[in-house]
């Protein structure tokens, strides 16, 4: 079992920046991969950004490219969104999530393992 902590979330206004934190402990070295989703009220959880755990390849949706920057600490177990130029439409509650299977789409939700409780985010314009 892998238990996902995220912190940071808050309120920020247009082109501010907030930074996430999610802190992994438990069974970490089953961990290949860790995404961060958000989901606005009324809309479904959506990919924003993803790590592999061991190289530390990134990958982003086209929504927050250039603006959103997903870092890790394995030494520390944490993964970090830095989150930049935020918009109104960023507005939602962020997940972490792991994945312990090599070879499933990064993509959905339904491919991860593990998630966090999550961690509001609110940007006013």
């Amino acid at each position: 079992q892998v238990q996902l902590v995220e912190s940071g979330g808050g309120l920020a206004q247009a082109g501010g920046s907030l930074r996430l934190s999610c802190a992994a402990s438990g069974h970490t070295v089953s961990v290949v991969f860790m995404g961060w989703f958000r989901q606005a009220p009324g809309k479904e959880r959506e990919f924003v950004a993803g790590i592999t755990w061991r190289a530390g390849t990134t990958v982003y949706a086209d929504s927050v490219k250039g603006r959103f920057s997903i870092s890790r600490d394995n030494a520390k177990n944490t993964v970090h969104l830095q989150m930049n130029i935020l918009k109104p439409e960023d507005t939602a509650a962020y997940y972490c999530a792991a994945q312990s299977r090599t070879g499933s789409s990064v993509f959905y939700t339904a491919n991860y393992d593990y998630w966090g409780q999550g961690t509001q985010v609110t940007v006013s314009s």
